[in-house]
């Protein structure tokens, strides 16, 4: 609670100082694209936080957002398939890699760095070879289908409207708390992420458990990359979704995900998320001619956020001993 309060502050601090900084921050049609993007990055980022809670990582969002993103438009407009038949294809077959992570991680001891960086590679690599590198969209069809990303919902008599992306979030969100304070299930993640072997040997099925994380994580990704897709009417293989698994990672740590696994809190994801989109936001508006380096800059936030990490276990275990 602690950690999310502290980021929480952090994120007013730094929308007042933009604001200060550039009158367009606070302008109708940037905070609701602000806000869009809030809802298509978080749902990634609370996909990569349950992994990230096992004390696993997943470095495949990005290649996955891409698999999903480049694959509906080739299935509906290249293929010539049903919207439905297409959207359960894709989803399944998220769920399908996403336990293909789980079991080389759990049955065969691999390294989740090494397995997910394998399907980063992998992931783009055939829908590069699919689509032969061309640029894929809808074109000026299924309008309706796209209105689950393209949407909005108004708000009474305010000069702004909520984006469905970010409606959905709230819908994901709201099922991850309940899921990770309310059932057995949360609380013995958490216990796995602490410690593997003393969890497994109080009975919980550590294995289900990891499994069924990726599981989620592939499916989120999935759902997130179907929605980009739909929003930006255009994708193109080599560079759809590209370091989007940064963003995600980093929104996850700074909202109090342990690398080192057992905590997590979907509200700090959430603001974490958010943080991460105003930075990119600041940049743009306040710093135009550094935008080059936003990488850079996302690089630094991780590194705060894990040596903030490690700053905070040292000084508790010391209160503790």
């Amino acid at each position: 609670m602690k950690k999310t309060l502290g980021i929480f502050v952090v994120f007013i601090l730094i929308c007042v100082l933009t604001a200060s900084l550039s009158e367009a921050f606070l302008r109708p049609l940037n905070v609701e694209n602000l806000i869009m993007r809030i809802g298509l990055y978080g749902i990634m980022a609370i996909g990569v936080s349950f992994v990230i809670m096992t004390g696993g990582i997943d470095l495949s969002l990005g290649s996955m957002v891409c698999l999903t993103g480049c694959g509906l438009p080739w299935l509906l407009v290249k293929a010539g398939w049903s919207p439905p038949a297409a959207l359960l294809l894709l989803m399944a077959l998220t769920l399908f890699l996403g336990f293909a992570h789980g079991w080389m991680v759990t049955k065969w001891r691999l390294q989740p760095f090494i397995v997910t960086l394998c399907g980063l590679l992998i992931y783009r690599g055939v829908m590069r070879g699919v689509a032969s590198d061309q640029s894929l969209g809808f074109g000026t069809a299924h309008d309706s289908l796209r209105w689950i990303a393209t949407g909005k919902i108004p708000l009474g008599g305010l000069p702004i409207s909520l984006p469905m992306p970010f409606v959905l979030l709230l819908m994901i969100a709201a099922a991850a708390a309940v899921f990770l304070r309310f059932t057995v299930w949360g609380q013995h993640l958490l216990a796995l992420g602490h410690n593997e072997e003393a969890a497994r040997h109080s009975g919980i099925r550590t294995h289900r458990l990891i499994i069924g994380c990726y599981m989620v994580c592939a499916f989120l990704s999935g759902l997130a990359g179907v929605l980009f897709s739909m929003d930006v009417n255009s994708s193109q293989p080599s560079d759809f979704g590209n370091f989007y698994e940064l963003y995600a990672i980093a929104a996850a740590v700074l909202g109090g995900c342990s690398l080192r696994g057992g905590q997590g809190a979907v509200l700090g994801v959430l603001i974490g998320t958010a943080l991460m989109q105003v930075l990119r936001n600041m940049i743009v508006l306040v710093f135009p001619e550094r935008q080059n380096m936003e990488f850079a800059i996302i690089g630094v936030v991780i590194l705060l956020g894990v040596l903030g990490d490690e700053v905070f276990k040292r000084y508790f275990a010391r209160r503790m001993s």
